[in-house]
Order: structure tokens, then sequence, then C-alpha cells
């Protein structure tokens, strides 16, 4: 059991660093999911559409296949949106290293692990 760490004592870049990837692999382990459930049912609900697509491709086409099968088009795009967004953060932390709220934020977390008993 690490010893408790009083508010005013910063967290190495290590410490920050280790929980950042710790957050970022529960981030991918639960995109893998939606996209294992949620994705893989969005896409049986839009074979249909696939099949026309493969004979006649039209954006017309795509837009009604995903216009008349709401619930997949939109099990579809909260897969996608989830891994943009989670590219889109990945790459600005490579770019550009922790930003301010997101020390604060590790932080945070790190001070409340350290409190639990």
């Amino acid at each position: 059991m690490p010893a408790p760490i009083s508010p005013a004592e910063p967290f190495s870049t290590a410490q920050l660093e280790q929980l950042w990837r710790r957050w970022t692999r529960r981030w991918w382990l639960i995109t893998l999911g939606l996209w294992l459930t949620v994705g893989s049912a969005s896409l049986w609900g839009l074979r249909h559409t696939f099949e026309q697509l493969s004979a006649y491709f039209t954006w017309a086409a795509i837009r009604y296949g995903l216009g008349f099968n709401r619930p997949a088009a939109m099990g579809l795009g909260l897969c996608l949106g989830m891994t943009v967004a989670l590219l889109i953060r990945e790459s600005r932390h490579l770019i550009w290293g922790l930003s301010g709220r997101d020390r604060a934020q590790l932080s945070q977390a790190l001070q409340r692990q350290h409190r639990r008993p």
C-alpha cells in the first residue's frame, strides 16, 4: 500500500502517464465492446443496404439505406463517433502531450486513489 500523498505534493509525470495509459486502454476496450455488440448488430441490420450498394453504388442509396434503418444508423454512428473521438484524443496526446486540464483530472484521480483505504 503506497504512503498517503499530501495534496501539495505533485505527482510525477510517469505516474500521470501510467494512469493515462490505463484510462486509454479502458476506453479502447469499451469501444471494442461497442463494435462487437452494437456495431455488429448495426452492420447486420444494414445487410440489405450493402447488397443493394454492391449492385448499384450511389450516394442516394447510402442516404436512403441509413435513413430507413434509423437504429442501425444510430448504432453505427455511435461506434464510429467513439472510435474517431479516441483517435483524435490519442493524436492530440501524442503531438502535444498532456494538457493542463488532463493533468488536473489525472492528479485528482491519483489523489482519490491514494486517499482510499
